[in-house]
This record gives C-alpha cells, structure tokens and sequence, in this order.
C-alpha cells in the first residue's frame, strides 16, 4: 500500500485549479474596485489583498488531498510509451 502511495503525487494540479477558479473572482475585484471607484494603489492592496489570500491558500490543501485521493483510488500510474511491433516495410510502386 504505501508503495502505491509513493506513486500519487500531484504536483502542480492543486495550484493550477486554485488559480483557474479562485484567482479570477480576486482578479475581478480588483479591476471592478479600479474601475468604479479609481481606488489608490493603498486601498486596492487593502481591500483586494485579503481576499486573494482568503480564496487562494485555504482551497490547496483540500484539492491536493482530493487529488491524491482520486490517484490512488482509480491506482494512477505513470504513463508508458507502448512501442508497436515493426512491421514490414512497404514497398515502392515502380
């Protein structure tokens, strides 16, 4: 079991989700807070900063947990190069 283990790792899948769903809203409320309000670069950084840290770090644990816990249920392996047997070569229309 714990050698199946070793397979599951997710590397950078946690991060690339977090940051396809939970950076944009932060993305959007920064550029929404700049537009309507022509807010200063203090008021951006304290308002929009929060709350990029709120909805980016607290969702990396939770996915890389789901991630590994999909791996090892559906036993995810490296993937293989399969090589096809050769076969003869075609020959030349004269």
């Amino acid at each position: 079991m714990r050698a199946r283990l070793l397979l599951c790792r997710p590397a950078d899948g946690p991060a690339f989700f977090v940051i396809c769903f939970a950076c944009i809203p932060s993305v959007l409320l920064g550029v929404w807070l700049e537009v309507a309000y022509s807010a200063p670069i203090w008021v951006q950084f304290l308002v929009t900063g929060p709350f990029m840290l709120a909805t980016c770090i607290p969702p990396l644990r939770p996915l890389k947990g789901w991630l590994i816990a999909s791996q090892y249920f559906y036993k995810a392996e490296e993937g293989k190069l399969v090589r096809l047997p050769a076969t003869d070569a075609p020959q030349s229309v004269k």
